[in-house]
């Protein structure tokens, strides 16, 4: 569905309301690379165990990786470290690198507040705004609205929450952002406006970016709920 100026930008408004506290800034390094990208909670399920932090597989699985917090996601004020290390959380990412996903249960991540004497204040990305296969059915080559939540890079290193008002297409069985995001935005969820047959009109989360050239192919959530709990993968 594309969308006019006024209502993309009500739409970006509502999102950051909605899910602004799923998402966090990621840093992956090795001996001879470094990588910005996004990572997000998404909530599978009622049942805690469901939770998962997910990403594009390209982001995760070298030597060491850092999870930056923001002040809106931990409580109590002033307790919680500004980054955590990855390496430190078990079980760690499993990586799925034939759909582009790597998924992290986050019982660790718990673990870890707990003993740190904080705990996380998230707004995981629920499991009915999963978008389901109609949803990604009703995506065609005609150009629609999507909407990318995600910490960009700024010239000083700041991560800042960022939303981009892109368009998606669907080419086959291939999902597209058709335009080049910024640098950092590999992993962030993809979010779109549909109307279903009866002519309810909702918010779904496509997917998570991929890395690309003139554009960024999704994985979709068809591809990451196939991975849901996570297996142990290739990490």
């Amino acid at each position: 569905m594309l969308l006019d100026p006024d209502t993309e930008s009500g739409v970006a408004y509502e999102m950051c309301q909605i899910v602004g506290r799923a998402i966090l800034p990621y840093r992956s390094t090795d001996a001879t690379d470094e990588r910005f990208g996004t990572v997000f909670f998404f909530q599978g399920s009622d049942d805690p165990v469901g939770e998962s932090l997910l990403t594009a597989a390209h982001l995760v699985g070298g030597a060491g990786g850092e999870l930056g917090l923001r002040a809106s996601v931990t409580e109590p004020a002033g307790v919680a470290p500004d980054a955590v290390a990855t390496g430190e959380i078990r079980p760690g990412w499993a990586r799925f690198p034939g759909d582009g996903v790597a998924v992290l249960a986050t019982g660790g991540l718990h673990r870890y507040a707990g003993d740190g004497g904080w705990r996380w204040r998230v707004q995981p990305v629920p499991a009915e705004m999963a978008a389901g296969p109609e949803v990604i059915a009703r995506l065609t080559a005609a150009a629609g609205s999507a909407f990318v939540l995600a910490h960009g890079v700024r010239e000083d290193g700041s991560r800042p929450l960022e939303v981009t008002i892109e368009r998606v297409v669907r080419e086959g069985d291939t999902v597209r952002i058709t335009g080049e995001l910024p640098l950092g935005y590999v992993g962030a969820p993809v979010f779109v406006v549909q109307a279903d047959a009866t002519g309810e009109v909702s918010l779904y989360c496509l997917g998570l970016v991929l890395p690309g050239v003139d554009g960024h192919p999704v994985a979709t959530f068809d591809r990451i709920r196939a991975v849901l709990p996570a297996a142990p993968g290739d990490a």
